[in-house]
């Protein structure tokens, strides 16, 4: 995730040459249309399963619905929704409505992105160390902000950093720093967030979604890594020159696969579980298909992926205000 915010950081920045309100009006553009597909799809199959306002809640349960709308906090969503033993988890809804924090941390990024650039400029170190330094006192108890808004800020600290090197590397910032000096520290962060990580482990083992301080800094210092060593090409060269068109249909429908895909996950499950009904599942065949059965959704979540984006990923052309395509590898630019 910490590449992913860097990426983003860095094409923000870039974009921030333009004035600031039209770059946010255009970012939140191409946001919005999909994400409000999806609520449209999953709120009322949510609420069609038996999800109702939790008691005591009332009104302010459906005024936080409105955060399916523009994802400045956390959505409501059911841990638990559905009858054990369904053909979906209970957890379905949770599942589907998890990747949902990274749109209201991506929202906030950007809408702070004006003076994050302007302060980066003006107090470069600063700027780039401050929300490793924030995680380090919100993200470990030391200070405590209770509910979403605890939730958002952790979210924004952890990642922040990865955000503001983006624009680092865009401003020509970490070319000033020797590559040495940059993957020696680097490594030293990251065995720092791996030594926090091993001691903060949950009952379920390490999870650095559970462990703020330890996702910050080891995304950080991979992140730099990488931008260290990551080549710069205008296009893919020889062999994976193969993988163009794979590479451009992700980049324009990445909000409908992100979005969906937690969701197309969980679908394989039961389309895999009709296999169990044939005759030979009592046999070796069962056995086999036990015991790979995480390649099994591994190969049916593609065709369901392509199924999404032929029937949803037309909204973010729409968002993008281009004609809406089916397929958009860019194949039949190139035939053209």
């Amino acid at each position: 995730m910490g590449v992913m915010f860097a990426l983003a950081g860095s094409l923000m920045a870039r974009s921030l040459a333009r004035p600031a309100a039209s770059v946010i009006r255009g970012r939140l553009r191409r946001l919005l249309p999909p994400l409000w597909l999806f609520a449209a799809l999953l709120v009322p199959a949510m609420l069609y399963a038996g999800w109702r306002a939790p008691r005591g809640e009332g009104f302010g349960w459906w005024l936080r619905l409105a955060t399916y709308v523009v994802p400045v906090g956390a959505p409501p969503y059911p841990e638990s929704l559905g009858a054990a033993g369904g053909r979906l988890e209970q957890s379905w809804a949770d599942e589907a409505a998890g990747p949902l924090w990274y749109l209201r941390a991506y929202l906030w990024f950007v809408v702070a992105s004006p003076l994050l650039l302007k302060a980066l400029r003006r107090a470069p170190w600063p700027t780039f160390l401050a929300p490793v330094a924030l995680t380090a006192v919100i993200g470990t108890g030391v200070v405590g902000i209770p509910g979403e808004t605890g939730l958002a800020l952790t979210d924004f600290a952890q990642f922040g950093s990865c955000w503001v090197l983006g624009m680092a590397y865009q401003e020509g910032l970490t070319r000033k720093v020797p590559r040495y000096l940059a993957v020696s520290l680097s490594g030293f962060l990251m065995a720092f967030g791996l030594w926090w990580a091993l001691g903060h482990a949950g009952e379920g083992g390490i999870d650095l979604n559970d462990i703020p301080l330890a996702q910050a800094t080891w995304s950080l210092g991979f992140t730099v890594i990488l931008f260290q060593y990551a080549p710069s090409w205008q296009a893919l060269p020889g062999r994976l020159a193969r993988l163009d068109r794979f590479v451009t249909l992700t980049n324009n429908r990445a909000v409908t696969i992100y979005l969906w895909h937690n969701l197309l996950i969980l679908a394989t499950v039961p389309l895999i579980d009709l296999l169990w009904r044939l005759p030979v599942s009592d046999g070796a065949f069962g056995t086999f298909l036990g015991d790979t059965y995480a390649g099994w959704m591994f190969l049916a979540v593609w065709p369901l992926l392509a199924l999404a984006i032929v029937l949803l990923g037309w909204v973010e052309d729409v968002a993008a205000k281009r004609r809406p395509r089916l397929w958009p590898d860019g194949g039949g630019r190139r035939r053209a």
